[in-house]
């Protein structure tokens, strides 16, 4: 082999390898990048869904502590978030909703409160039926980035 081809060669090979690593590291920068949106995307969606079930189960508990008439329709718009949540959310997310509703059930079913009585939930704070609910979305919220990447890892898991 002539010696005046290696020089032309390193060129060659040295100009790959740069190509290479310049695609290589494009590439995985777009891909963390849409990744991150992913990631954004779907935690606003489920930030959503959790203010709507709060919203309207919030509702529904104080309209159960003062009335002892249940009206099934009242407890359909709670129950089609939950259900939006199957999509969505883990199964401990599900678990508190579906107790929240629950209670609410529970509520209209027990006596109605007095004003006194309300005072005094106020002041025990019994009143506040969303907080595990409110608690496990925090952690679901923050955990999410490695929920996806283990989703992801393990297709089966996606499933409830």
């Amino acid at each position: 082999m002539d010696s005046a081809y290696l020089p032309a060669f390193a060129a060659l090979a040295g100009s790959a390898i740069g190509g290479l690593t310049s695609f290589a590291s494009a590439w995985l920068t777009q891909h963390h990048q849409a990744r991150a949106n992913g990631v954004s995307r779907d935690k606003a969606r489920r930030q959503k869904v959790y203010r709507q079930f709060i919203e309207e189960a919030s509702k529904l508990y104080a309209d159960a502590l003062v009335h002892d008439n249940l009206q099934i329709s009242t407890l359909v718009s709670a129950y089609a978030l939950i259900s939006r949540m199957r999509v969505l959310s883990s199964p401990p997310v599900l678990e508190k909703a579906d107790a929240v509703v629950r209670m609410i059930v529970e509520t209209y079913f027990s006596p109605n409160k007095t004003p006194f009585e309300l005072r005094n939930l106020l002041d025990s704070h019994a009143i506040d039926p969303l907080r595990g609910f409110s608690e496990e979305c925090r952690t679901e919220l923050e955990y999410l980035p490695h929920k996806v990447r283990w989703r992801r890892s393990n297709p089966s898991a996606a499933q409830p």
